[in-house]
């Protein structure tokens, strides 16, 4: 299934090597989706994380309340918000606020929580991530209905809860759940009718597992009486895009290997295994990521439209393997030459000008006969004159 407008934005952990200022770092995030909101691009989703000390957004909702007020367009989602990590109730009243500050353009995206480390210090067993998830989404989604909700588990407790606002966007604002190989957030998106976030990479074998999950996520909307659609499913890859295959290969040599040495080292799940001498030739020969040109990127989104069965919005992970210049870069190239292809926004302008093309003689010779026709009234008055 192709959309017929397919939603561009990005997913912003972020990743900050360890030598760069955090401050200056935190602003360059900032100044990036303001580029974004200039260009057209409809979504970004802002990270949680507290460990590692690469993905320093500790705040989505902080980082969001900020850019909304520096953006006019773009709507921008938590990235995810850690379900486990907070109480319902918390979650639930203050992403009611963030709707109304933001006017709608605020999205909440959902999950388990993705570093290891981030648990561990929380005290949280990493076998319980999922479970809390799904026992806070229940909260959640009977909060956003207007229900007064009484509910006991393990880490949480709410005694006639009942959300004090309701919410700016109706019936709540939009939400979607990160899902990478596990199909525990395919099931809880199906189970409450809302959107997917799959983010476990653009591999072949990826994609079927993207493409198992996104089934998954119907045949729970089904087994609960809601319904799922996939312009709400969200696809989550790497790429980087220059005017020149070399050009572009020479940007990323700015930061893809520090990136590729932080998920081998800290982050739970390598991307680029050990051993592997170079991340980009690993990258490229695995189809996880596409470093090249517009036209390459063309092809690559193409693939993977056909290789998911199709999804509503393509997902840039936020990497920074460019420095900021030649990342500013690449996403106007995207905005320029790639989005148009998936968002059909040039074909009337091409019919447009072969219509003009195809009909020139016509039309120059009308407008030639009205002027020569004014030309000779002109010389015939003089004359009378």
């Amino acid at each position: 299934m192709r959309p017929d407008r397919l939603g561009f934005g990005i997913f912003l952990a972020p990743f900050h090597p360890l030598h760069e200022d955090p401050t200056a770092a935190l602003d360059r995030d900032m100044q990036l989706v303001e580029h974004l909101d200039q260009l057209g691009y409809d979504e970004a989703w802002i990270g949680e994380h507290h460990s590692g000390g690469f993905e320093i957004i500790a705040s989505p909702e902080v980082f969001i309340a900020a850019a909304g007020e520096r953006t006019r367009h773009i709507r921008l989602g938590t990235g995810v918000s850690s379900l486990p990590y907070h109480h319902p109730f918390i979650n639930a009243d203050r992403m009611v606020q963030l709707d109304h500050m933001a006017r709608g353009r605020a999205m909440f995206g959902v999950g388990p929580g993705a570093l290891s480390g981030d648990a561990f210090q929380m005290g949280i067993d990493p076998a319980d991530q999922r479970r809390r998830m799904n026992e806070a989404l229940d909260a959640i989604m009977a909060l956003f209905s207007g229900e007064r909700v009484t509910m006991k588990t393990d880490w949480f407790e709410l005694r006639g809860a009942r959300l004090q606002l309701e919410s700016y966007t109706r019936p709540h604002i939009e939400m979607a759940v990160a899902c990478a190989r596990s199909p525990v957030g395919a099931e809880a998106a199906g189970k409450h009718g809302i959107g997917m976030l799959s983010i476990g990479g653009t591999s072949d074998e990826a994609l079927k597992v993207h493409a198992n999950n996104w089934r998954v996520c119907e045949e729970s909307a089904a087994n609960h009486d809601q319904s799922v659609d996939r312009q709400n499913w969200r696809l989550v890859s790497l790429m980087h895009v220059a005017e020149t295959r070399e050009q572009a290969r020479e940007n990323v040599k700015h930061g893809l290997e520090l990136w590729a040495k932080y998920f081998r080292e800290v982050a739970t799940f390598p991307i680029v295994p050990a051993g592997i001498d170079s991340a980009y030739e690993y990258l490229l020969e695995n189809k996880m990521a596409c470093i090249g040109t517009p036209d390459d990127a063309i092809e690559y989104i193409e693939n993977l439209l056909e290789g998911a069965g199709g999804f509503g919005h393509f997902l840039e992970l936020a990497h920074n393997w460019a420095d900021f210049a030649q990342t500013k870069r690449h996403y106007e190239l995207m905005a320029r030459y790639v989005r148009p292809h998936f968002q059909h926004t040039l074909e009337k302008r091409k019919t447009s000008y072969d219509y003009s093309f195809d009909n020139r003689d016509v039309f120059v010779g009308a407008s030639s006969k009205a002027v020569q026709a004014e030309i000779d009234r002109y010389e015939a008055q003089n004359k009378k004159d």
